[in-house]
């Protein structure tokens, strides 16, 4: 058991471990021969019962340690990953997009979470002047970086598209409604 205030890696350091493990497993599964299946079965046994350990975790966690473990970013990837998270993918994506928000404002636009369909989430954009996803003006950075945080956090889903631009209705003044022209 760790001690109170043992060291613990920092966000950076964990991502350079995963990404060597990709690294290490990526040329592990080109390997041919008997050594190369039996540490290929190892690393899917052990990746099972870590899973079953956390899933174990969860079962004895209160809603609100297993809310806090599911912010976590690491926890809540290891989560998804095992298909334990306690949130659904729809509410994951949105907290997401949510989170995006102030950054999309800042640029002069808006991202609206509209909801999934056929597992592809919806997400309104717009930018400044009302143009939406088609405009210039990094539109298309913005449609990445939206399209990469809800996949992060929910790899369920098969794809992120902005809807189409539904342009506001035109105002029409009543009086030409209503007014008939003389004959």
């Amino acid at each position: 058991m760790a001690e109170a205030g043992a060291a613990r890696l920092a966000d950076p350091d964990v991502e350079a471990r995963l990404a060597r493990l990709d690294d290490l497993l990526e040329g592990l599964q080109s390997a041919p021969g008997p050594a190369t299946r039996s540490a290929t079965e190892a690393v899917r046994l052990l990746t099972e019962v870590y899973g079953e350990a956390l899933a174990r975790v969860l079962d004895h966690a209160d809603a609100p340690l297993a809310e806090r473990l599911a912010d976590d970013e690491l926890l809540g990837h290891l989560l998804v990953l095992h298909d334990i998270h306690p949130e659904p993918p729809e509410r994951r994506a949105a907290r997401a997009v949510e989170r995006l928000r102030p950054a999309v404002r800042e640029r002069g636009g808006d991202v609206e979470w509209a909801g999934v369909e056929g597992g592809v989430a919806r997400v309104r954009l717009t930018s400044a002047g009302g143009c939406g996803s088609g405009c210039g003006g990094g539109g298309g950075e913005v449609t990445t970086a939206v399209r990469e945080a809800v996949l992060a956090v929910a790899p369920e889903l098969t794809a992120v598209e902005p809807l189409p631009d539904t342009p506001a209705p035109a105002f029409v003044p009543l009086t030409t409604l209503t007014h008939r022209g003389a004959r």
